[in-house]
């Protein structure tokens, strides 16, 4: 196929070229109607680029097949047999990919560190997850991917399962054995899902873990917006062989997809499949030897350590995505909440991931030395800081053990069930009637369905009480907690 197409990209200048005017939505009408001062602040060439894409950027009947070709380019670049689209976010990606394997009954074997997204897809099929417990680390508070053989054994004991899904790369960039874990399944006869939500890069470089497709999974779900090039809720999720069917796949993403998708956002993935295809390998070759240094770089700074190593081997992970750079802070005295606040406030960069003891720094392709000197910068500065700041509040860290609560009812059927609302000290017990999850990552700590503890519940107070963000509870001090009622 002819990468240096973008048909999507060359549909918006057409447009353009052609003069078009159309009376229909947008009502903007390429912002000829925008408020002067929206136009100020976002100026005026993405009111220009938002188009109709039926009846605007194509014709009312879509006879150029401007999306399909460019879906098709991307399943070429990357060696997939279908590619398709999504303009919301790979949340709305792995939900469809749940319903298409599952016919939305029966059980599913899920990797318990799984996006909310995941749990939302729970909720709405109905479905029974089993989950699959990944490998925690003790000493990092960190879970793993679950290891192949985990896989294996959730298998025997639920042989009946539809699918399993396995989240690689982490957020913390670790990844899971995907080809084994992928012959597992189909030895079987069963498909993988993988939530690749960090990996849209993979495909581009060796030096790169492998991506899901090319280790043997049957649905590889991407997000465009985090590690490659395009706007956020871009997404791409990819399909290979004959246990999915593809027309399903895809009916089940129009369910749950937006009617008036986001021209623009289609736009960007076009243009950054081109741009991988023709000059990737380079712009992530020199953002690999970039991390390298970088390391280097943080690890010189008295109080910090880049960890590494730490989170690849036969008790940890199978491989790690070096683009993530997760910075211990802990020798500095203070928390990864702290951290994080105070390179917002003062030199005004921001991180990602942040938890007790830690923040992440994502690179990315349009990272350079400036980018990366402005980072180290920030990071000296803020180890000359720590001793000013407050001694940071502590949080109750539970044990593997501890995480390990049961499902004792559908997620489905506690979420939309009778609730009350108890005392957070009156909660162990309960069965839990919402997910409480640290963002980011975004993986719940309690979900619907779940007999909850009292260490976890420990946990998130005092995480809340540290700095911990709590986006989706009702009460996000964790005071109180709905729970099913009794």
């Amino acid at each position: 196929m002819d990468h240096s197409e973008a048909p999507i990209l060359d549909g918006i200048n057409e447009y353009h070229r052609l003069d078009r005017y159309g009376f229909t939505p947008p009502g903007h009408r390429q912002g000829r109607g925008a408020d002067e001062r929206t136009v100020e602040a976002l100026g005026l060439d993405p009111f220009r680029s938002d188009l109709l894409a039926t009846a605007g950027l194509d014709d009312r009947k879509s006879s150029g097949g401007l999306l399909k070709k460019a879906q098709e380019l991307m399943a070429d670049a990357v060696g997939a047999e279908h590619a398709f689209f999504s303009t919301c976010g790979s949340s709305l990606s792995v939900k469809a990919a749940i319903l298409a394997v599952t016919r939305g009954s029966g059980e599913i074997l899920i990797g318990r560190d799984a996006h909310k997204s995941v749990t939302a897809g729970l909720i709405l099929s109905g479905l029974q997850p089993r989950w699959i417990r990944p490998t925690w680390d003790e000493e990092l508070h960190i879970a793993h991917p679950p290891s192949a053989e985990t896989v294996e054994a959730m298998w025997e004991r639920y042989p009946d399962a539809s699918a399993a899904l396995i989240v690689s790369p982490t957020p913390y960039g670790t990844c899971a054995d995907l080809s084994a874990i992928a012959e597992i399944c189909h030895r079987r006869g069963k498909p993988l899902i993988v939530d690749e939500a960090w990996g849209a890069h993979l495909p581009f470089h060796e030096d790169l873990p492998t991506w899901a497709m090319s280790a043997g999974a049957d649905i590889c779900v991407a997000s465009v917006h985090k590690m490659g090039m395009g706007f956020e809720q871009g997404s791409v999720y990819h399909l290979q062989g004959g246990l999915v069917d593809p027309i399903r796949l895809s009916q089940c993403a129009d369910l749950l997809a937006t009617t008036s998708s986001n021209v623009m956002l289609y736009a960007a993935i076009d243009g950054w499949r081109r741009q991988m295809v023709e000059r990737g390998h380079d712009l992530l070759g020199r953002a690999l030897d970039l991390a390298r240094g970088l390391r280097t770089k943080i690890d010189a700074i008295d109080g910090l350590h880049t960890v590494t190593e730490e989170l690849v081997g036969a008790e940890a992970s199978h491989d790690l995505d070096p683009l993530h750079v997760l910075i211990d802070v802990a020798e500095l005295g203070i928390s990864g909440y702290q951290a994080a606040d105070w390179l917002r406030a003062e030199p005004r960069v921001d991180v990602g991931l942040n938890d007790h003891r830690r923040i992440e720094a994502t690179l990315s392709q349009s990272d350079d030395d400036d980018t990366a000197d402005r980072l180290v910068q920030a990071l000296t500065d803020l180890a000359k800081a720590a001793p000013s700041l407050p001694t940071p509040s502590p949080v109750s860290l539970p044990s593997s053990a501890d995480l390990e609560m049961d499902t004792v009812m559908l997620p489905r059927e506690a979420f939309f069930g009778p609730v009350e609302v108890v005392p957070a000290d009156e909660a162990a017990g309960r069965v839990a009637a919402e997910q409480i999850t640290p963002y980011p990552p975004g993986i719940p700590a309690i979900l619907p369905g779940e007999r909850i503890n009292a260490a976890v519940v420990e946990y998130l107070r005092t995480g809340a009480e540290a700095g911990m963000v709590l986006p989706d509870p009702a009460d996000p001090t964790v005071k109180t907690i709905r729970v099913v009622r009794a």
